[in-house]
């Protein structure tokens, strides 16, 4: 197993009939194989966050998931309540409509509200859904994260259609720069579908399939 592989990998599990033994078996798969954290939905933060104690697993949870059409207070609630509960690193979803509109503006102060939340107590990456954006609005998004201070970029929910593209990752880097990490999420199934991410420019993976790939296996889901 690459241990800076695995490092690079956010344990994922984010389906809504997720039960409770899958979030069990997800931290556990994390602390053997020394993930750099577990993405589960904010009901699951603090139980994670308990199993994970002690550990250098980190708990990461999703805001304004999966739509990113709630307001920016309460994406802002969102994540002062999940950082609360033991949070330390949280995947907000821009406002897609806004920025398809136009509203650039609108789309930082959203972005902004979170970061504020989360400064000096979790890492924030922005997930721009690429799957539904043009280039333009891919470079735009990138852009808007940068400007709200926002840790990471991340290709996507993983539940409308499309998940991480070698392209839509180097895009992002490019425009982004080195500075920012670039996160991709959905599709990621394998050892060389990480590999190709990786060399694009992304340095976070989210994957439900994070055994299968620092195993060289192949997976069967995105989350």
């Amino acid at each position: 197993m690459e241990q800076n592989l695995a490092k690079m990998i956010d344990h994922t599990q984010l389906k809504p009939d997720t039960p409770k033994d899958k979030i069990t078996q997800i931290c556990e798969e994390a602390k053997e194989n020394n993930f750099a954290s577990v993405c589960v939905n904010p009901h699951w933060v603090s139980y994670c966050a308990e199993l994970l104690d002690g550990t250098d697993v980190k708990v990461c949870t999703v805001i304004g998931f999966p739509l990113g059409a709630t307001t920016k207070e309460t994406k802002a609630f969102e994540t002062k309540q999940a950082i609360e509960k033991g949070a330390t690193e949280v995947d907000m979803v821009i406002n897609i409509g806004e920025l398809k509109s136009g509203n650039k503006e609108l789309v930082q102060q959203d972005i902004e509200a979170v970061v504020r939340e989360a400064e000096g107590k979790a890492i924030v990456k922005v997930i721009i859904e690429t799957s539904l954006l043009s280039e333009d609005e891919k470079v735009a998004a990138c852009e808007l994260a940068k400007a709200a201070g926002a840790d990471f970029v991340k290709t996507s929910t993983g539940f409308s259609g499309g998940g991480a593209t070698v392209e839509d990752i180097s895009l992002m880097r490019k425009t982004v720069g080195p500075d920012l990490g670039v996160k991709a999420s959905g599709g990621v199934r394998d050892y060389e579908g990480a590999k190709a991410m990786i060399e694009a420019g992304a340095t976070r993976i989210g994957a439900s399939s994070g055994i299968a790939i620092v195993n060289g296996e192949q997976g069967t889901s995105d989350y």
